[in-house]
This record gives C-alpha cells, structure tokens and sequence, in this order.
C-alpha cells in the first residue's frame, strides 16, 4: 500500500465542509438539544470555515432519534445518523468512515470539555502541522474538576499505558479528539475494538506508525450524570491492552500504509553527504575518546567493539533524522537492525586492521592503534553512507507523496 501523501494545508476558501464533528450518543434525550445548539452556536461565531455536526445514535432507546432527526431538520449544518447496536468506537468508525470531511472530529454530548478548545485542536491538522489531535486533561495547563475517584482512575489507566505500551501521549479516553480524514481512511480498518478501547487503540497504532499526535490541554468539569460503567468499561481496557500488547511483541500491529511521505532533505545527495560528513565526524571523535577511555581496562578489541558498537547506535538515530530526513518511531527498529549490521562491517574492518596492527608490529604505541583505527573508521565511511543510503533508508521510503487534497 502506498504512503499517506505529505500534510498540506487546506486552502483558506472552502464550500464543502472541512469540519465533521460527530456527537456519540446513546439515550441522551436530557442534553442532545441543548448540547447540539450549544455547539452549533460555537462553530457559527468561532469557525472560520464550513462545518457540519453528526449525531451518531447508537441504538437509543429514548426519544433521542427524534430529537436528533428535528435538529437536522432545523439546523442546516446538522445530520443525524441511527446505527443498531451501541458501542462508541463502533458510532465514531461509522460516523468518519462516511464522512468526506478533511477534519474529523468527536466530542461527549455533555460537553465536559470547555469548547474554546475546539479550534485549537483542529488548526493543527488544518495546517497541515498534525495528523491527530487529541484533548488531555493530564498535561500542564489543563484545569479539571473532578471526583478523586475518577482523577485516579484516570490516571492509572495512563500510567498503565505509558508502563505497558510506551505510548507517548498522555491522555487516551478523553473525548475530545480530532483526525485528518485522509489519516482516518487508512486507520479505521485497523482498529478491532468497537467500544471505549477505540480511542487508545487508534492512538497506540497511529504513534507507531509515525504519525505526529498533537495534544491540546483543555478545561474539564466531570458530568455528575455520566452512564459509564466503570468496571467493565476497565475491564475491556484491560483486555484491549493485552491484545494490544500481543501484538506488538510479535510484530504484527498493523501500521502498513500509514507511514506519510516526508521531503527529501535540501540539498540532494550533496546535502546528505555533508550532514552525512557532519554526524560522522562527530561520532569518530565520540569512538576516539569512548576507545581511550575503554582501552585500559578492556583491552584494545573490547574496547573497540564497545565503543564502536555505542557510536554505531547514536550514528543511525543521527543520520535517520538528520541526513536522511526520517521522523517518528515508524520503522525505527528496523532501521537500527539493519544499522547493527552495518556496524558489523565496521566493526570487522576496524578489528582486523587492529588485528594486522598488531600482528605486524607487535608492541606498536597507544597513538598509532588510534591512528590506525581512525584510518580504518575513515575508509568504512563511504561503504556505510552507501549502505545507509541504498539499504537501512533507501530512497522510495523517503519518496515525497502527492498533495493532499
């Protein structure tokens, strides 16, 4: 599957809408219209482009279809949608999956979230700056009003996150999120869980892909009136964790064609062989002073292998970013595999001419080994540039996509 195209910005003139912000609801007849005409009224005053409001009803049982069905009759940017079965990852996939809007958005009907953040978390991926954008109220700046018992609930659920999954971002069951449509065509599919685990599923996939998840802090005040249930709404995270978790210890978390395109970096081939020169210059001062240091209590092969092996590590991560122009963990640890095979080739060069050193001149100076292996290090240059350039990145993994549209 191709790569997404490069983030552009929308242009600043639309007639279609650019925003679909769906409302998830399930017997919500108390707050459906007045958080609808609430939020309507926002995007009138505020949004600076069109936009449309879909109430996603997920099998209500409540007057709430008919209510849904008077606002879109009444409010020309709003439509409804009736699914038959509950769940809101399962409203949310439905919902963005029909839409045709560049930026898709969801929010909870009883607006917890103040709605002064609604443009703050879209205009990164208007911009073009962001594929995903999500409201946290765990990051400084957010101002939240909420019962200690829900505080902490929160909390550990990411804490669990961070210590189990690594993810990066710091809040995933906030409902307030936002994704480029052109991201969500390609991730839907891919996310399995159709209850609350979708927010964190979507999220743990989109980070490992690479894509750039912009977090905005937002204020919050607990809805008294809140239908979750805890402990099997916990219980379902605990088992999306560890199906989560499954899969990214065999490898299997599926990412294929979610890795965007990124521009080659100025310059061409003469600008990576000079910020190729630049990372590699530092790194063999790096090896030189790692290798002295070493030396004496390792010996000269030990010593050789630990510092090579070391600078061989920040040397891949500096020429990924720096020279070949790679962002995010999307094909990291493929590309610090092949880079620990490279290494291999240095490593051999380096221990064999150490090894003719001293074969041929038994006893040589501490300076002339350093001289040696520098000079080994400098002949490996160009055969590891070549091997970085047409194997560990090769260039249609840099290929620039087409414009968005």
């Amino acid at each position: 599957m191709d790569q997404l195209p490069l983030r552009t910005p929308l242009p600043a003139q639309q007639r279609e809408p650019v925003l679909d912000v769906v409302v998830p609801v399930f017997n919500e007849q108390g707050d459906l219209e007045r958080s609808v005409r609430r939020l309507h009224a926002h995007l009138r005053e505020t949004f600076p482009y069109p936009f449309r409001i879909t109430v996603a009803d997920n099998a209500s049982t409540d007057e709430t279809p008919l209510i849904a069905a008077k606002l879109a009759a009444e409010l020309p940017e709003a439509q409804w949608l009736r699914l038959a079965e509950k769940g809101r990852g399962r409203a949310l996939h439905a919902a963005w999956s029909r839409s045709r809007a560049p930026v898709l958005a969801y929010l909870d009907v009883d607006l917890s979230t103040d709605l002064a953040a609604l443009l703050p978390l879209v205009a990164p991926l208007i911009s073009g700056h962001s594929d995903i954008a999500i409201g946290t109220r765990l990051a400084r700046g957010s101002r939240v009003v909420r019962g200690p018992r829900r505080e902490v609930i929160s909390r550990c659920y990411n804490a669990l996150l961070r210590s189990t999954l690594a993810v990066g971002f710091s809040d995933a069951q906030c409902g307030f999120k936002a994704v480029r449509g052109d991201v969500a065509e390609r991730l839907l599919p891919l996310v399995q869980d159709s209850e609350w685990f979708f927010d964190t599923e979507l999220l743990v996939i989109a980070e490992r892909a690479g894509l750039r998840i912009h977090e905005v802090p937002v204020d919050w005040v607990d809805d008294p009136d809140s239908r979750v249930d805890l402990l099997a709404t916990a219980l379902a995270d605990l088992r999306g964790i560890a199906r989560i978790g499954r899969a990214l210890a065999r490898g299997t978390l599926p990412t294929a064609g979610l890795h965007r395109g990124v521009d080659e970096p100025a310059g061409g081939l003469a600008g990576q062989l000079l910020r190729f020169g630049a990372v590699g210059a530092v790194s063999t001062v790096g090896y030189v002073l790692l290798y002295a240091l070493l030396r004496p209590a390792t010996g000269p092969q030990a010593a050789n292998a630990v510092a090579l092996l070391l600078c061989a590590l920040a040397n891949t991560a500096a020429n990924r970013r720096l020279t070949f122009g790679l962002r995010g963990r999307g094909g990291a640890l493929r590309h610090h595999a092949k880079g620990l095979l490279v290494f291999m080739v240095g490593l051999a060069l380096t221990s064999g001419s150490l090894a003719a050193l001293h074969r041929l001149a038994p006893g040589s100076a501490r300076a002339t080994e350093i001289g040696v292996l520098v000079a080994a290090n400098l002949a490996a240059t160009l055969l590891r540039f070549l091997l970085l350039r047409a194997w560990v990145f090769p260039a249609r993994r840099r290929r620039t996509g087409s414009p968005a549209a």
